[in-house]
């Protein structure tokens, strides 16, 4: 029997999306070596759609026999997951474009416990998100536990982090602020409050939902909520968040190394990217798009020109 988070984030998982977004993710399910759990949606398009943007999609294995690649992006995406790729899909005349994560349920479920240094899966998934596609029913009870341990982390997290007293918005401000400093990302300062625009009611019912089900007891006055725990627990915190932070921007580094040997169709996301801001077309060759790290030196010198161009 789901308990009151999963059940109000079951709502949240099902709930519609434009068919272009299902049908893509059916297309992504099916092109794996072994049908995976299931395909999630999230991201900055779920927010607010934009047909010329980019779609977020993670896709959730069983076990390592789902990763699709050669023998150094399996390797790659054993030792330092996730792997990312890039993807189109023609829908009613329409392509739609999306970087597509890849994780097993272990690596997901290991990141989503308190314990985590890596706080990318947990950050990510406590905010709103789709279940697209699923194998099964059993496959859709895991994922559902899955995101479920990533809104009770983040709540006990934003508790640990607080203050004694807060609103539920500023227990989620502080949390995302000190997820975005931990790990290395462009985004402007304040990037985190952009989260919660909107959605201040679903984050708040969230959060005393993820400390119920992370057994942290609480009390309210009036918008103002007191989470109970002792100083010798939050200095605690405050340590292993001093892990948590010194250790993430050399894994994020790392992750981006990676990304030079593992980044599928890595030359066709730089020419979209370079056609978006500019307007110019790349026309990258077909040798070009089958081996990026080859030409990267030519297709990074390329696309300084036309930066150059469209400044002029």
């Amino acid at each position: 029997m789901p308990d009151a988070l999963e059940q109000r984030l079951i709502g949240e998982l099902t709930t519609p999306v434009d068919p272009g977004v299902g049908a893509f993710a059916d297309a992504l399910a099916r092109a794996c070596p072994v049908l995976p759990l299931g395909v999630l949606f999230y991201g900055s398009l779920l927010r607010k759609a934009d047909p010329d943007g980019i779609l977020d999609f993670y896709i959730i294995t069983e076990n390592a026999a789902g990763f699709a690649g050669g023998l150094v992006a399996r390797t790659g995406n054993l030792v330092l997951p996730p792997n990312v790729r890039y993807s189109e899909f023609r829908h009613d005349g329409q392509v739609l474009r999306a970087k597509i994560a890849v994780l097993s349920q272990a690596q997901f479920e290991a990141r989503t416990g308190l314990g985590a240094l890596d706080t990318t899966i947990w950050a990510r998934f406590c905010q709103p998100v789709r279940l697209v596609w699923v194998r099964d029913p059993q496959s859709a009870d895991a994922i559902l536990s899955l995101i479920a341990g990533c809104v009770t982390t983040a709540a006990c997290w934003a508790a640990l982090l607080g203050q004694a007293s807060m609103t539920a918005v500023e227990f989620w401000q502080t949390l995302f602020a000190h997820t975005y400093a931990s790990e290395l990302r462009v985004e402007k300062k304040g990037r985190g409050n952009s989260i919660l625009e909107g959605q201040e009611a679903r984050y708040a019912a969230l959060l005393t939902l993820g400390w119920a089900r992370g057994h942290l007891q609480f009390s309210a006055h009036g918008d103002r909520l007191e989470p109970v725990i002792h100083e010798e627990l939050r200095r605690k915190a405050a340590r292993r968040w001093a892990l948590i932070q010194t250790s993430g921007r050399p894994r994020n580094v790392a992750r981006l190394l990676k990304a030079a040997f593992t980044f599928e169709n890595g030359a066709s996301y730089l020419a979209w990217k370079i056609q978006r801001h500019t307007g110019f077309d790349m026309q990258l060759s077909p040798f070009e798009s089958r081996h990026p790290l080859v030409m990267l030196p030519r297709l990074l010198w390329r696309a300084r020109g036309l930066l150059a161009r469209s400044k002029a």
